[in-house]
């Protein structure tokens, strides 16, 4: 798998807070909820000082989770909670102004690491909805 394959992408020309808010309504209107929230900005400052979370800029991680799809990969495969949720990254794009990129952790990771062949129906599904809600950010 290449860096390319790592994560499903798209880009907005919008604000950051315009970007995370919209990324939070396509998740929920395809089904995932945000578990988790980190601003790495904040953190790095935060954890580190000296404005290290400034060098990186605005950059969310949203934990998203389909409960349905978590649970029956929790079923498949129990160890699999170690690579749930599925991290959803919303980053002001440093090379261009006004721009924000949304990436989502491709589900076929998890096939790829747990090397479970079962796990493949769940991660395409998964990622069919990431893929979906995505895309419904341009609409």
């Amino acid at each position: 798998m290449t860096g390319t394959d790592v994560a499903l992408s798209t880009t907005l020309q919008t604000s950051f807070d315009d970007a995370v808010t919209r990324t939070r309504k396509a998740l929920a209107d395809h089904g995932f909820g945000v578990l988790t929230e980190i601003d790495l900005r904040s953190t790095l400052n935060a954890k580190l000082g000296g404005g290290a979370g400034d060098e990186v800029g605005d950059y969310l991680i949203l934990g998203a989770c389909n409960p349905q799809f978590a649970h029956r990969a929790v079923e498949m495969f129990p160890q699999i909670g170690v690579l749930l949720p599925c991290n959803v990254v919303v980053r002001a794009d440093p090379a261009r102004d006004g721009a924000v990129i949304i990436d989502a952790m491709n589900p076929r990771l998890m096939v790829q690491v747990t090397d479970e062949p079962a796990l493949g129906e769940i991660a395409d599904e998964v990622g069919q909805r990431l893929q979906t809600a995505l895309d419904s950010l341009g609409a």
